[in-house]
């Protein structure tokens, strides 16, 4: 089972073709095998997780979510009785309380194996800045593993565990997952607690997932996302299943001026390739502005985001600051520096880009962007740390300063052997739907499973039915995919089943005002069928979103040409007075298409 996923290893333990015992004890093989100490910092004795798999079968709990799948933990998250250093060893102490992302991932049946090094502190990109070694890349030695999760997605990408949890704070999760062919995520903020993580920034800090599949990534979040009563900046936003891929998503691209890739041509070239399977795939290539989002990125190390980096370090940079890595602590100590004037001036620029990111997103449902524009060998990063390390985060520094939602997954092998990968960026709240894209993307690379040469599993089918905690609802118009009200349902948690159609007892009109917009009544005689999308959404989640949708709008009982009833949108018989009668068109995407009108 050599780069088995985490649905695979389940699916082995439920059907007792493989116990959690032997699992746990074939990733410890491996990691003997792999014999590279620079990935962990700290391993858990075999003896006790080996225990803890044979107990957790015992129990006979084969329904959990990650029954005895094996995990990796980056060392700046608390698992109880290991060491939590942040790659630093004069900052090191023994927590008593799992995080709440590991006690969560423990519930769902995981079992830790041990502590993955990263950049000291999360403050990095390139995974060099570490006293515990830099581990190796897998695809050119010579080449930096990326950062600040190197331990984490090397430990996947190898194969030695089929998931792991990083940090994403800049694209600390991202970074090393492109630069390993792996998946990595990363959630909306407050999606996962952040409670007994070390912060970097805790206004923005993420914890990430690094696996080997997007199906894989999604099912770890599944279960450790939620609220946490211990953690202040924890939200609770709606995360639903994942659902299958919609056609036209809209996706947003750098104008070709914009695109900066530092002079590697095999990294552009990879990236039209990635933006031409996306295509194929029906997404829908707009080009927009992108000097904005550089500009909120450039904000993340000139503002007060470094003084909270500042704030975790302080004690140890006024003790022992020899105690740090001197690249580390040139980066934190530039957070001494901002006055309180020069933070305000920041968060005020930076609400105004807030304004400028909901504009982006009302012609664009997601952003498809390179996860890095080039990568560089270890040589080059130690002998220029500060610069190479920022052009790394071109496209991940500015997610979690605007409250967005990544999803980094590989798109091909350049020529030279070095993995290229593509990073989807939405609004908060869309984790699924970013998932159910990714998903589509990555199982039409055939790319192989990180760098175990494993074949990627056939891809999941996804139900077409509502799940029993999950409302079906009907729609017709503006909230199709690739239509501007789409994102409407995915910040709910929605995600796409199929497309349908009306029984043949509807009339479609084009109501009056602007922005264009539908309204569907059902009729005694002279009725159509008009095209329908169908979208589950959290049941938790439909009567805010019902509560949402305006007059002469509202959500009804809608008939199906199959006979089946589910909610959707009608509009009020008397808001269709004087209005044309588009029915003919069969539906509101053939008549945006036949009358040009903008979306």
């Amino acid at each position: 089972m050599s780069g088995g996923t985490v649905g695979a290893i389940v699916e082995a333990h439920r059907s007792g073709a493989a116990s959690p015992e032997a699992t746990v004890a074939r990733a410890y093989a491996r990691i003997r095998a792999h014999d590279d100490p620079a990935i962990f910092i700290a391993l858990r004795a075999e003896a006790d997780a080996l225990a803890e798999a044979k107990a957790l079968a015992a129990e006979r709990s084969r329904d959990l979510p990650l029954y005895g799948v094996p995990v990796a933990v980056k060392d700046n998250i608390d698992v109880a009785g290991l060491p939590t250093t942040a790659a630093c060893p004069a900052f090191a102490y023994t927590p008593k309380a799992d995080a709440t992302c590991v006690a969560r991932l423990k519930r769902a049946g995981a079992i830790v194996i041990g502590k993955t090094n990263l950049d000291q502190f999360a403050t990095g990109l390139v995974g060099v800045r570490t006293p515990y070694g830099i581990a190796r890349n897998l695809f050119d030695p010579a080449l930096i593993p990326g950062g600040s999760s190197a331990g984490s997605a090397i430990a996947v990408s190898a194969g030695l565990v089929p998931l792991a949890l990083g940090t994403d704070t800049a694209g600390s999760g991202r970074v090393p997952a492109g630069l390993s062919n792996i998946v990595g995520l990363k959630p909306s903020l407050g999606l996962i607690s952040t409670a007994g993580v070390v912060p970097a920034c805790r206004t923005l800090d993420c914890v990430s997932v690094l696996a080997l599949t997007v199906d894989d990534a999604f099912a770890a979040l599944a279960a450790i996302a939620g609220p946490d009563a211990a953690d202040p900046y924890s939200r609770p936003r709606g995360l639903g299943a994942l659902g299958a891929l919609p056609r036209g998503v809209r996706l947003g691209v750098p104008m070709p001026g914009q695109r900066l890739f530092f002079g590697d041509q095999a990294s552009a070239a990879a990236y039209d390739a990635a933006l031409a399977r996306l295509q194929r795939l029906g997404a829908a290539i707009v080009a927009f502005d992108m000097e904005p989002f550089y500009q909120a990125a450039r904000l993340l190390y000139e503002g007060p985001w470094v003084a909270e980096r500042y704030l975790v370090a302080r004690a140890l940079i006024a003790s022992e600051p020899e105690a740090m890595h001197p690249v580390t602590r040139q980066v934190i100590l530039g957070g001494a520096k901002p006055s309180a004037a020069d933070a305000f001036a920041a968060f005020y620029e930076l609400e105004a880009l807030r304004r400028v990111r909901d504009h982006a997103f009302r012609s664009i449902d997601a952003m498809a962007l390179p996860t890095v524009p080039t990568v560089y060998t270890v040589e080059q990063v130690l002998a220029d740390p500060i610069t190479l390390n920022s052009r790394l985060g071109t496209y991940t520094n500015f997610v979690n300063l605007l409250d967005l939602c990544a999803l980094s997954v590989p798109a091909s092998m350049r020529a030279d052997g070095t993995p290229f990968g593509v990073t989807l960026v939405a609004p908060a709240g869309a984790d699924a739907a970013l998932a159910a894209l990714g998903r589509a993307f990555h199982a039409d690379t055939a790319l192989p499973l990180g760098a175990t040469g494993t074949a990627q599993p056939p891809l999941a089918a996804i139900s077409a039915r509502a799940a029993d905690n999950e409302s079906a609802v009907a729609v017709v118009g503006a909230h199709l995919s690739g239509m501007p009200l789409n994102r409407e349902l995915t910040s709910f948690g929605a995600r796409f089943l199929e497309e349908s159609a009306t029984a043949a007892d509807y009339r479609l009109f084009l109501l009056p005002g602007a922005p264009a917009k539908p309204g569907l009544i059902r009729v005694d005689a002279g009725g159509a069928a008009i095209a329908v999308e169908i979208w589950a959404m959290p049941a938790d989640e439909f009567g805010r979103f019902v509560a949402s949708v305006p007059p002469p709008l509202s959500i009804g009982t809608l008939a199906l040409a199959d006979g089946r009833k589910v909610k959707g949108f009608l509009a009020e018989a008397v808001a269709t007075h004087g209005a044309r009668d588009i029915s003919a068109f069969g539906g509101w995407r053939a008549f945006m298409a036949q009358a040009k009108l903008p979306a």
